[in-house]
């Protein structure tokens, strides 16, 4: 049973609730904006597992103005929320210790707020504000050494700064949102059923993922009741996109230590995992099959079949530990550390890599998966997060079994208020938020979206921290973070 609360309160009181929120073991999932005719709503959504609980603070602030306590004392990522909301809303949050930019781009004048009901057309391009403020390092033999933002292939824009003595990283400072899609704002009012394709395609690699953490907030935000079956085969899809994502990146690991011929039996596999997507959906990327209300399935897949291929994966892992060369560059690279895994709030692979045991399969379940536990390893290195993804898949393909079974059984479906909703899943990168509110004639007024990504962009540099530069395409990688499911 999910249990859902809505308190609204003064903006006075925002840093005493909170506090009391997270120290009672909430962890603050969202931070979102919208304007109304009475002035800028916050919404503040905290979830805590076992029970699975969901708190919301909502405050008022005037349109002229608006200002609000900062967070950023209490938690990292409210930090970053606030200056996402600052940029895009003009809300100012009152001490806030790093007031610098997130999103804003250098383009935008002052005072011209893209989220805004009044903002006008697209600015002309310019420079009112200056260069992004990149920390300096200074000192004896230290240089920088600067990476994109545009980069070779089909990778998204995104910059890296290194700060660099020798070969060791002393600093990397990742700025991201070159290409600020707006997207939150396109749907606002649609018909739900029409903004779903925008779900899809929020980050493309997770169009499952997305669409049905869209569809989980607009059932309760409505109040439909989605039958055990529908739910079963939901969660059936969600691990066929694990399972595609996770080979993909054992390859590209192993393709950036130079043992190219891994990676090319890593594609092989992804190739009939995409083809099983499409006789299972109709769509390699599984798009279309979720639907809000239920699902759409062509067939199902043979269990036989996905552990002759769960088999062939294990192959082609254990080739991988087994050589020299992928353990020596693997093994103490890029570690995260749980303690910054949990003060950055990390989540997903990352946090589960750094001894976290996070997964919102388990902690906000929409039906019983019988004996299941997340896949945790402690060392925090390349090596923890390639050995998650083995197991996880694994796992992924026992469960798939399972749920196509029948065995599965629904759980009561929430009990929050209606108009508003909120859908959590954990998608192969993680967990997955996005809440809704719906106007008086059903159409979306708001929708917001968080994406793992969000939260485990700021872990890559402490990963970094006193590697050598030649090792960080292969962090980065192991971290595989999403540059669209960020820059929204």
């Amino acid at each position: 049973m999910t249990l859902r609360t809505v308190t609204d309160i003064r903006p006075r009181d925002v840093v005493h609730e909170a506090g009391a929120l997270l120290g009672a073991g909430y962890r603050l999932a969202l931070v979102s904006a919208h304007e109304q005719a009475r002035g800028l709503e916050v919404v503040y959504l905290f979830t805590a597992a076992a029970p699975d609980r969901r708190t919301e603070l909502r405050l008022l602030l005037p349109l002229e103005r608006p200002a609000v306590d900062s967070l950023a004392g209490l938690s990292f990522p409210a930090g970053r929320f606030e200056r996402e909301m600052r940029d895009l809303y003009g809300i100012t949050p009152l001490g806030h210790p790093m007031p610098r930019r997130l999103v804003r781009h250098h383009h935008w004048p002052r005072g011209w707020y893209p989220m805004r009901a009044q903002t006008g057309p697209p600015p002309a391009f310019g420079d009112p504000e200056g260069p992004f403020p990149f920390v300096t390092v200074e000192g004896p033999a230290v240089y920088e050494i600067p990476v994109g933002p545009v980069h070779a292939g089909l990778i998204e824009p995104g910059h890296f700064r290194f700060s660099v003595v020798g070969e060791s990283i002393i600093k990397l400072k990742a700025r991201l949102w070159f290409v600020h899609r707006g997207l939150e704002k396109l749907f606002q009012g649609r018909d739900p059923a029409d903004g779903l394709p925008l779900a899809e395609r929020v980050s493309g690699d997770t169009s499952l993922g997305h669409a049905l953490a869209f569809c989980l907030a607009v059932e309760e935000a409505t109040g439909l009741e989605v039958n055990p079956a529908a739910h079963a085969g939901r969660a059936m899809l969600l691990e066929l996109e694990r399972l595609y994502n996770h080979v993909t990146d054992l390859g590209a690991l192993c393709n950036d230590v130079a043992h190219s011929i891994l990676n090319a039996q890593a594609g092989r596999v992804r190739e009939q995992l995409l083809r099983i997507n499409a006789e299972v959906t109709g769509h390699r990327l599984l798009r279309g099959a979720v639907t809000i209300g239920g699902v759409r399935l062509r067939a199902l897949p043979d269990p036989g079949r996905l552990r002759a291929i769960g088999a062939d994966i294990a192959e082609i892992a254990a080739l991988a530990q087994g050589h020299s060369v992928i353990a020596d560059r693997f093994t103490g690279t890029g570690i995260l550390p749980a303690r910054a895994a949990r003060d950055l709030g990390t989540l997903g692979y990352v946090a589960r890599a750094s001894g976290l045991d996070v997964d919102a399969r388990r902690d906000h379940p929409t039906l019983d998966l019988g004996p299941f536990s997340p896949v945790v390893q402690t060392d925090g290195d390349v090596l923890a997060r390639f050995q998650v993804r083995v197991r996880e898949i694994a796992a992924s393909i026992e469960l798939i079994a399972r749920l196509a079974e029948g065995t599965a059984a629904g759980v009561d479906p929430s009990s929050g208020p209606r108009g508003t909703g909120v859908g959590i899943v954990e998608g192969w990168r993680g967990t997955i938020l996005h809440r809704i509110e719906l106007d008086s004639g059903g159409a979306l007024r708001r929708v917001k979206i968080v994406d793992p990504s969000f939260f485990n962009w700021p872990a890559l540099p402490v990963a970094l921290s006193g590697a050598i530069v030649p090792d960080f395409p292969l962090v980065n990688k192991s971290f595989n973070l999403s540059y669209a499911g960020n820059d929204l």
